[in-house]
């Protein structure tokens, strides 16, 4: 039975050649899946020698090319932008896919950044960077003549055609300078931990602070949330597949990631699917089914389907 509730799926960790990327997409919409997140800027070359890593940007738009109702994202990373680039960007995306593509951003941090030419910054300076780069995106985009002698954006009377307006901004965040960010930007929260709800909470607490200091309605937010996500199997079966494709959050214990982990067979995934969008208020709960093998990701989404 369809729940007619916003679903979507992450394919990610270049684990699929192209043929198979696309065909997974078109399958993910011709479900009802409401949105589908491949690899962004983050580069996996330092780790992957086995597969193609392919452009997360150029992979977007062609997807969004090769598609008519499902929306597409995928992450950038501040310091691999210039800020008027990246506005023109999203802006011409927009123009040639309208309200189909997911602006996703956020600050990162991988060693491979150097191998490009990149600076390596602190958390610090990147969350300066982000601002700055927001702030000036949101003008771009209103249309206006943007001048910005900042830290890190510098821009002389730089211009967007065409000017869309007030687009969606998703910002990826968990910590505590990162959330103010979100609260002076963002339209959506991704919600960058496991679904642990001593963890929300607190994150929750503290975007909810932030919003209240610059007089935001927290409630004005809408939530994101990857949920990893396994048809069959034991949740502990799967603890080492999470820790190889989630090395970010090392520092949680495994006593807190198996229940957060949704493992089972399609009724319970549906359930507690359900069961989370409700805890945590999620506008878009999102499959993760980063690692798996294109046979089992079709099987996965065809079981866990909006209209199933």
């Amino acid at each position: 039975m369809s729940t007619n509730a916003p679903l979507g799926v992450y394919l990610g960790w270049h684990v699929h050649p192209w043929e198979d990327l696309v065909e997974l997409v078109l399958l993910a919409e011709e479900l009802g899946y409401d949105a589908a997140f491949v690899d962004g800027d983050i580069s996996l070359l330092g780790r992957r020698t086995d597969v193609d890593c392919l452009d997360g940007w150029t992979v977007t738009t062609t997807l969004l090319a090769r598609t008519s109702r499902i929306q597409i994202g995928s992450l950038r990373l501040v310091h691999h932008w210039n800020a008027a680039r990246l506005a023109q960007a999203v802006a011409t995306a927009h123009r040639l896919a309208p309200g189909r593509l997911r602006f996703q951003i956020a600050i990162g941090d991988r060693q491979e950044d150097v191998r490009f030419g990149l600076e390596r910054l602190s958390t610090l300076d990147r969350v300066a960077w982000l601002d700055e780069s927001l702030d000036a995106i949101r003008a771009l985009w209103r249309g206006e003549s943007v001048t910005r002698k900042g830290r890190f954006v510098q821009l002389e009377q730089a211009r967007v055609r065409p000017a869309p307006g007030a687009l969606p901004i998703t910002v990826a965040a968990r910590r505590p300078r990162m959330l103010e960010v979100v609260a002076r930007h963002a339209d959506l929260w991704e919600i960058n931990l496991p679904p642990i709800p001593a963890r929300l909470d607190r994150a929750v607490a503290r975007l909810t602070q932030a919003c209240e200091a610059i007089g935001r309605d927290p409630e004005e937010l809408g939530r994101s949330l990857l949920l990893f996500t396994r048809l069959g199997d034991n949740p502990i079966a799967q603890l080492g597949a999470f820790r190889r494709l989630n090395p970010w959050f090392q520092s949680i214990p495994d006593n807190e990631i198996v229940p957060a982990l949704i493992v089972g067979d399609a009724p319970h995934c549906r359930q507690r699917i359900a069961e989370l969008r409700e805890a945590f208020a999620l506008t878009l709960p999102v499959l993760d089914l980063s690692g798996l093998k294109a046979e089992l990701a079709r099987h996965l989404l065809e079981n866990l389907a909006p209209d199933k």
